[in-house]
């Protein structure tokens, strides 16, 4: 596989963070290896703490030329200059958020395993779709989407799909081939060295 058609590299917050220091992190990692989109995904329901760290997240992003989406607060997009918006609940707010931010904004959408619900989020007017997770976890109902369905999703929409959740390095190896972005989270900020986790997750990708 030569290093054009490798899968773009997608970040995801951690659910919470203290701005500051994760700005620091963030921005050693970004330094390090190139980065297509961040997503600011936290899971708390304090918007003003949300849009301080989505800020803090911006000016780090922005200033190495990296889009940044925000989960599910469409109404902060524009209020805090960010490239658009990820929902987590598949196709269901597709329309109204491509409505409420216009045709420049990016709009993707989490679709669990269901290929239905992508298909359903591209017409709806998704930049992309999202399915995870792809690989083993105890969390949620321990479900994970099939390989099979990335590998459909490449021969035949032409849609970008991102793989995510719980992705080791033979799940990233698995995955190179039949995904168009790779998305890291807690595997890379569990560590001390999230760079040089990033690292090893690219150095798996062959």
């Amino acid at each position: 596989m030569t290093q054009a058609e490798q899968p773009q590299i997608y970040l995801i917050t951690p659910p919470a963070f203290d701005p500051a220091p994760f700005a620091d992190r963030l921005a050693l990692v970004l330094d390090a290896h190139p980065v297509a989109c961040l997503r600011v995904a936290l899971a708390s329901g304090d918007e003003d703490a949300v849009a301080r760290a989505a800020e803090t997240c911006r000016e780090v992003a922005h200033a190495r030329d990296v889009a940044v989406v925000i989960e599910r607060h469409t109404g902060l997009v524009e209020r805090l200059g960010l490239d658009g918006v990820h929902l987590a609940d598949g196709a269901r707010g597709v329309r109204a958020a491509r409505k409420a931010l216009g045709p420049e904004a990016i709009v993707g959408a989490f679709c669990g395993t269901s290929r239905h619900d992508g298909i359903t989020a591209g017409e709806a007017g998704a930049d992309y779709v999202a399915f995870g997770p792809a690989g083993q976890t105890a969390l949620g109902s321990g479900e994970r989407v099939e390989h099979e369905t990335f590998e459909w999703w490449s021969e035949m929409i032409e849609l970008p799909v991102v793989a995510e959740g719980a992705l080791d390095a033979a799940t990233v190896t698995a995955l190179a081939p039949v995904a168009d972005f790779l998305a890291f989270g807690e595997e890379i900020w569990r560590e001390d060295d999230a760079e040089a986790a990033l690292a090893r997750l690219i150095d798996a990708m062959g």
